[in-house]
């Protein structure tokens, strides 16, 4: 079939009457692809080619309504005097708590933290990950994943009941949605269908900012030096998780000093999510969590909590039973 030319003037000037890529297709008899080509060139050069369906992406507000409806993308809070626990990675599974989520409740409970915050991968998402099984490897199923996040964040809130508590979303916690949004889009708005809805009293959001100074989020650099780079890149003191790695950097320059900090994962090492897919491999990981201390408004140097042994965790110099 030969498509006659038709030029951007066109395209602009029909949308109002038509406001759609397939409207136009039929209307100047052009290919369905073609016209979303088209389309789409018009609006990556900031054509306002708006959508009357509220689905969609470019519907007019559309994407500051999705925002608001589903997580927050930066949430910020004051610490003038106190501390910050942050918990990173910890990949819960149904039928355990691990050394580190015992201490995590733990130090919840003894330093009565003004504000908690779980930084990504709570929910692993193993059975619906875009990666096959390996073998005949058994994978818990969503509803078990989630009752087991459930449990142990019940533990967390009966420990610190007066924080405040933030979950930053990890790519793993995101496998929810993409899932639902990817197999059944026609149940958007469904009661269930967002991962917050099932864990009420936690605040979701891509990242936290403490006193406009320190940015806590889920993932930004990668490798071994992302403690490093987060910072130096950010301009504030970051604090990052999915690396599994639990270190600190500090960085200085002529605005004074802040910090890169990788947080580590709460899982374990050698155990749980990981012992497919990493095929028994040596892994430079530790299991822990961060402590963040604010005087006066100003962040104190990072401290960390690290797996010792079985039911054990070090901190400042001490072996602490859990």
């Amino acid at each position: 079939m030969a498509f006659r030319k038709v030029d951007d003037v066109e395209i602009i000037a029909a949308w109002p009457e038509t406001p759609s890529v397939t409207g136009l297709a039929g209307k100047f008899q052009m290919s369905h692809r073609v016209m979303a080509a088209r389309v789409g060139k018009l609006r990556a050069k900031g054509v306002k080619l708006l959508s009357p369906d509220p689905r969609s992406a470019f519907h007019d507000e559309g994407v500051v309504r999705r925002q608001k409806e589903n997580y927050s993308p930066r949430l910020a809070v004051n610490v003038s005097n106190g501390t910050v626990l942050i918990g990173s990675d910890p990949h819960y599974l149904p039928g355990y708590a691990t050394v580190a989520h015992k201490a995590f409740v733990k130090f919840c409970r003894e330093l009565k933290p003004t504000v908690i915050v779980m930084n990504g991968d709570l929910f692993d998402g193993g059975a619906v990950s875009r990666w096959p099984r390996i073998g005949w490897e058994v994978r818990p199923t969503v509803k078990q994943e989630l009752s087991a996040v459930s449990e142990r964040l019940a533990e967390v809130e009966a420990a610190a009941p007066s924080a405040a508590k933030v979950w930053d979303l990890g790519n793993h916690d995101a496998r929810y949605e993409l899932r639902l949004a990817q197999v059944a889009p026609e149940y958007e708005g469904v009661a269930g269908f967002t991962l917050k809805e099932h864990f009420p009293l936690w605040r979701a959001c891509w990242s936290v900012w403490v006193n406009d100074d320190v940015v806590i989020k889920h993932r930004f650099k990668n490798g071994v030096h992302a403690a490093y780079n987060g910072t130096l890149h950010a301009g504030k003191t970051l604090i990052h998780g999915h690396l599994h790695s639990l270190k600190v950097y500090p960085f200085t320059d002529y605005n004074g000093t802040r910090y890169g900090v990788d947080a580590g994962t709460m899982a374990d090492v050698y155990g749980g999510a990981f012992e497919g897919y990493l095929e028994d491999s040596p892994r430079s990981w530790r299991s822990g969590f961060v402590i963040l201390t604010f005087h006066n408004g100003k962040l104190l140097m990072p401290e960390l909590v690290q797996v010792w042994e079985e039911n054990s965790v070090q901190f400042r110099g001490k072996v602490i039973n859990v």
